[in-house]
């Protein structure tokens, strides 16, 4: 069985959807520690031509909490968020498409950080009909306490896999002697690049997957960059 495990990220994009579709079980980190300068509340869409980054507002608290600690901020205005998505893809091609999608997302109560992210995870692969199997990390029994590569393979041999991917940003975080001891074959996916129309602007690659679904059908996006990718 192969399985992928990540951090919890807001509208990521489409190499987090990559890693989703070619593991068995997707499991999703909500008791690891949340990282302020990381990805995990903030993401990039495309307005005006140019990357912009959007984020969920958080509620103040210590840096050391788990990311399942963190609470979105009280002040969070979903619909601010939601008119500059807007404003920024209404004349995208398939904005009618993505759009009841997206408010589905942003307007979502819970006020947890990683239940609101958890949620949009699990929409998004609805929408392009990804059937992987997604739990949360805290549901697999072992020591919860390890660290890094040592909690990467107890949880892995936890839910009985045989191969573990990761993203390949994460070539010099893993040994393989080390995962093969462990009777597991390490592996690393690798998002190739790619291109699609933009409304006309030089093209801007690597913005959240709403970006892609915005200007692209989800046929096109579940036959082609889904797919898109190499397994190292």
């Amino acid at each position: 069985m192969k399985v992928g495990i990540m951090q919890p990220y807001f509208l990521p994009y489409v190499g987090y959807f990559q890693l989703i579709t070619a593991v068995d079980l997707f499991i999703v980190y909500d008791n690891i520690k949340y990282t302020k300068k990381g990805w995990i509340n903030r993401n990039r869409m495309l307005l005006n031509g140019t990357d912009t980054t959007f984020s969920l507002p958080l509620k103040k608290d210590s840096d050391y909490l788990n990311v399942v600690d963190r609470e979105l901020s009280p002040d969070f205005d979903r619909h601010q968020l939601l008119n500059q998505l807007r404003g920024a893809y209404i004349r995208a091609p398939y904005f009618n498409v993505v759009w009841p999608m997206l408010e589905k997302i942003i307007v979502h109560e819970d006020g947890n950080l990683f239940h609101y992210i958890y949620n949009s995870i699990n929409e998004i692969c609805g929408h392009l009909d990804i059937k992987t199997k997604i739990c949360r990390s805290s549901e697999v029994s072992i020591d919860h306490e390890l660290k890094s590569q040592d909690k990467v393979i107890a949880l892995c041999k936890a839910v009985d896999a045989t191969v573990y991917i990761n993203t390949s940003g994460g070539t010099d975080l893993y040994s393989k002697d080390i995962f093969d001891g462990a009777g597991l074959q390490l592996s690393f996916i690798k998002a190739l690049p790619f291109e699609y129309a933009q409304l006309g602007n030089e093209f801007v690659p690597w913005l959240s997957i709403i970006d892609v679904l915005m200007f692209n059908s989800v046929v096109n996006v579940k036959n082609n960059f889904l797919k898109n990718y190499l397994i190292i």
